[in-house]
């Protein structure tokens, strides 16, 4: 069942950071009841059961704007070691399950807060999203190459690099401290803060000078030839991150070309060169045919792949690093445990899909839970 197994969390439904965060947990053995809207939210995708951010958890439908409805909840969170919101700053206080109501019925729980802006502060009130988080906190600027926009890298490194992570992470910390106080804290997770957090060996290396402040101008940027992506014959591209002098030596005898016959690897005044010389030689093949060359080297070259062909990658097909559950491909749970073993334990929930069955379980008599779906405060 994972190492969490025992671990009890409520997850008020949102949408991105917060139900990742709850994924993992869930992925490594903890009970999960997530908290969904009667009939369901705009905010909701379209096809709820393969929402994969879902997974390995069960939903009740319980209305937390019925005052029976916030009763139940807060009865389930007398239950919890943990619960997850994503409301903007107030939003739980003002429907009757912030921190302080939630810390009156158990001074246990860890209250876990997934926002943009975090709690305080000019723009915790603002709307936003993963490119505008990322933008302000220094991590976009960044990206890209230097005569274009920096690019919309997906919501990978705001919602869940800076937020969902920090969000989990920060969570089993505060459980790890409530081993010797014996209380609950609130986890104030902002993809801002996370996101800056992420930057931080930038901010190292423009501290010691190894920084410019300019796109493609680095040598993890695109800059160095050695290190950046290279089209091939067929269009497609491979990853080239060959920076120690032995692994570049392994990147010249794969591309069948020599030392002495090229700019030094640091000299930046030559990289314009160099590069050219690589992108001429890695147009001669395909991108298949360079990922079979370069197996079991040390060049660091690797094919560059879309999400859908990720799992047939020999490496991690071997490892099992992607399932398959209920036929959806997907990524299977990590980190991995040599004893206790995470897994996915159920497919997407529709959501209310299990709320009699949680409410039972969590100590509901048959009269409770029929008078609160007679009353509207359940679905």
């Amino acid at each position: 069942m994972g190492p969490l197994e025992g671990l009890r969390v409520v997850e008020i439904a949102s949408v991105g950071p917060g139900p990742f965060a709850a994924m993992v947990l869930a992925d490594l053995g903890a009970e999960v009841i997530r908290i969904d809207r009667p009939g369901g939210s705009s905010d909701l995708p379209m096809f709820p059961g393969l929402d994969l951010l879902n997974r390995g958890r069960r939903s009740a439908a319980i209305d937390l704007k019925h005052p029976d409805g916030v009763t139940t909840v807060l009865r389930l969170v007398e239950q919890a070691d943990v619960l997850i919101e994503g409301f903007r700053p107030g939003v739980a206080e003002r429907l009757g399950i912030g921190p302080e109501v939630c810390h009156t019925r158990n001074p246990g729980l860890v209250y876990g807060r997934m926002t943009g802006w975090g709690q305080d502060g000019p723009a915790a009130d603002t709307a936003g999203h993963d490119i505008d988080f990322i933008a302000v906190a220094g991590a976009l600027e960044p990206l890209g190459d230097p005569d274009r926009p920096p690019p919309s890298p997906i919501n990978f490194i705001g919602d869940f690099g800076g937020g969902a992570m920090l969000l989990a992470f920060g969570i089993m910390a505060a459980l790890w401290e409530k081993e010797r106080s014996g209380k609950g804290q609130v986890v104030d997770a902002a993809m801002v803060d996370g996101a800056a957090l992420i930057t931080t060996m930038l901010h190292s290396h423009r501290a010691m000078g190894l920084w410019q402040d300019a796109r493609g101008a680095n040598l993890l940027d695109g800059a160095a030839p050695f290190y950046r992506t290279y089209q091939t014959a067929d269009g497609r591209y491979v990853a080239v991150g060959a920076l120690e002098p032995k692994f570049y030596a392994a990147l010249l005898a794969g591309l069948g070309l020599a030392d002495d016959d090229l700019p030094p690897q640091y000299d930046r005044d030559q990289w314009p060169e160099l590069e050219r010389r690589f992108d001429e030689a890695f147009r001669q093949r395909t991108r298949d045919e360079w990922a079979e060359s370069f197996a079991g080297t040390d060049a660091c070259v690797a094919p560059v792949l879309a999400p859908h062909e990720a799992s047939g990658h020999p490496h991690l097909a071997a490892r099992g690093t992607f399932i398959e559950v209920d036929g959806v491909l997907q990524p299977a749970p990590a980190p991995r445990f040599d004893r206790t073993p995470g897994g996915v334990s159920a497919p997407p929930p529709l959501p209310g899909a299990h709320t009699t069955g949680v409410l039972a379980d969590w100590g509901f008599g048959p009269e409770d839970i029929e008078a609160l779906r007679s009353g509207g405060a359940i679905a």
